[in-house]
């Protein structure tokens, strides 16, 4: 190898170690420093609000909507009805769950009795496609708000990507036509839905058990990847 080729080769590979020695590595907290406020107020019953849709997906509000009651209450918490708190919300003239994002959230204590309120945010739901490949991405900001104080007792913000492409195996242009065709074919047929419990199993695993729950109050030493928005803008 001639003695250019092996400094270009040097500086190389000197450039990926210095690129990979910048990535910051993920920050582990523990459930009962990441979130002391759930353990403290201890809440038992939330009032999960409609979804705060921020994407271009028209559609992805309704998807998701379906998708939360069931795994809270498996965590161990009372949830109202979904349908019943629209429609009550409707009554009362609040269509949007932006309008009672930012006001003290007592009345909710008022009309359902909840201990706190579940906010979802729709940042995206996006579907990049190509000739040959699919993706999926979900991001999903969530709060836990108390109806005591509005204070966020517990939040998170977390994004899936799911891969929709089709690989037959086939190769050549016929291979690569019969790619195409199966991977339009599963974006199109994707069920999103199943993609939202994706998303939602993400971020409900790192709310503290509810009261329901055997572990109740005995997972503050269980360990997960810190997501403080306060602390990545």
């Amino acid at each position: 190898m001639k003695i250019t080729s092996r400094i270009r080769v040097l500086f190389i590979s000197l450039v990926v170690l210095g690129l990979s020695g910048c990535v910051t590595p993920p920050t582990y907290v523990t459930k009962g420093e990441e979130f002391p406020s759930m353990y403290v107020e201890k809440p038992r019953s939330l009032l999960i609000m409609p979804p705060i849709n921020l994407s271009t997906a028209a559609e992805a509000k309704d998807y998701y909507a379906t998708t939360v009651e069931m795994p809270i209450a498996l965590h161990g918490y009372y949830t109202f009805p979904y349908q019943l708190t629209a429609d009550v919300l409707k009554q009362q003239g609040i269509y949007d769950s932006e309008l009672v994002y930012d006001i003290p959230l007592n009345k909710f204590y008022d009309y359902f009795g909840a201990d706190a309120v579940l906010f979802t945010k729709i940042v995206h739901w996006d579907t990049s496609y190509t000739v040959v490949s699919s993706t999926l991405t979900v991001s999903i900001d969530a709060e836990i708000k108390s109806t005591k104080t509005s204070a966020v007792l517990w939040q998170y913000n977390g994004t899936v990507v799911v891969d929709l492409s089709v690989n037959s195996g086939a190769g050549g242009m016929a291979g690569l036509l019969i790619n195409a065709i199966a991977t339009a074919i599963n974006t199109a047929a994707a069920d999103y839905t199943t993609y939202a419990k994706v998303a939602n199993g993400r971020f409900v695993g790192s709310i503290p058990y509810g009261p329901y729950h055997p572990l109740y109050l005995q997972d503050q030493q269980m360990k997960l990847i810190s997501k403080r928005k306060m602390e990545n803008p």
